[in-house]
């Protein structure tokens, strides 16, 4: 039986994660789960899951879950999710949390010896020299839970040293339809109205300005150990193909599925077995018509070229992409900026930045002052 440590059980990588191990309740167990502010989901978890351990977003929903549930011990915060993940107990922790919250986490977790299931790509967007360097001295497995990452996973099963490129695939979100010009007047219900994929909010802004795929390619720069040059995203609208690779010879390899994250989750956990998929989603291949391929624009999504630029120069670069980012897709939904000023936020932030970082400690350290600044820049209406 392994035994699960689940960082943001309800979100809905955390949910799906949830259906899994539900569906093997022999095979897995949860030993702890952390929350960002859904207490009535997280109530429901412990019922089912008697876990030994809980982390609250606040303190306030900490003080409750340890008065309802006295035998279960109960964190707060950041410091709570370190604790949920170097547990005795566990041996793996899948990383679902949305953000940079996770890196410190993930961190723990890999000194800690435990096995990471990543669904959280900012962690290694942030700090992937870093986090890299700690699975290596640590001996422990890291795998790919994020869809994309899963199929080139899946793909590279036999063939590393025969690999020339990754291809990524995009669905290109909720305005691929839209010129540049159609983006001034768009409203976060639109951009909330994914046509593939149902996701939290943040990720799903970040699929419609590209953020996302952005994301993925620093990712898979770590993950694969590919160069930048060697990596290329293709828009995929029907996101049946999760993603590809090429071989040096030519040829191609691609995994392909019904949209259900249940499936790379599963695949993580089980590796290298691969186990049934409790009431899977239908999917005939006789059915599907047509997939249609397309290359991406970068000047219709401006954020998957400044992904590339900010990869290359390395450092803490990718980490201000991804601050900046987080800040104003907030700032998006909460309607404090327009959908156009996420992208202007995370160019301005970049661009400011002129500074050769070669430490972990530096790098949080940016990743703080560039949040500052981009609140800086939304309060005083400079974006």
């Amino acid at each position: 039986m392994k035994q699960i440590a689940l960082l943001g059980a309800t979100g809905s990588i955390g949910t799906s994660t949830l259906e899994v191990m539900r569906a093997y309740p022999e095979a897995f167990r949860l030993v702890s789960f952390s929350f960002h502010r859904n207490l009535t989901a997280a109530r429901a978890i412990i019922q089912e899951f008697q876990p030994e351990y809980v982390a609250a977003g606040t303190e306030s929903d900490a003080a409750i879950l340890s008065q309802e549930f006295p035998a279960i011990q109960v964190g707060v915060g950041v410091a709570g999710l370190e604790a949920a993940s170097v547990l005795p107990a566990v041996d793996v922790v899948l990383t679902a949390v949305s953000g940079s919250v996770g890196l410190l986490p993930t961190l723990a977790a890999i000194k800690a010896g435990k096995d990471i299931a990543l669904a959280n790509k900012e962690t290694l967007v942030m700090a992937g020299e870093w986090v890299m360097a700690a699975v290596k001295a640590a001996g422990v497995t890291l795998l790919p839970v994020d869809s994309e990452h899963s199929a080139i996973f899946q793909c590279l099963q036999g063939e590393t040293q025969n690999l020339d490129r990754l291809v990524i695939t995009a669905s290109g979100g909720s305005f691929r339809d839209l010129s540049r010009e159609d983006l001034t007047q768009v409203t976060l219900t639109q951009a909330l109205a994914h046509p593939n994929w149902s996701m939290g909010k943040k990720i799903t802004i970040d699929s419609s300005t590209m953020m996302n795929k952005g994301l993925e390619v620093i990712e898979a720069h770590w993950l694969f150990g590919v160069d930048y040059d060697k990596i290329d995203v293709v828009l995929h609208r029907e996101s049946i193909i999760h993603s590809l690779i090429q071989l040096r010879d030519g040829a191609f390899l691609a995994q392909l599925g019904p949209s259900d994250m249940r499936e790379p989750i599963q695949y993580a956990l089980t590796y290298p077995d691969r186990w049934p998929i409790e009431h899977a989603k239908p999917f005939e291949l006789a059915q599907l018509g047509q997939l249609h391929f397309e290359p991406m624009s970068m000047t219709r999504f401006p954020m998957l070229a400044l992904a590339y630029e900010v990869g290359k120069k390395g450092g803490a670069y990718p980490t201000v992409y991804n601050a900046a980012n987080e800040i104003a897709a907030q700032a998006f939904m909460d309607g404090k900026i327009s959908y156009l000023a996420i992208e202007a936020a995370v160019t301005q932030a970049v661009a400011a930045f002129h500074e050769e970082v070669t430490t972990l400690e530096r790098v949080i350290e940016v990743d703080q002052e560039t949040r500052q600044q981009v609140t800086a820049w939304i309060e005083g209406g400079k974006l």
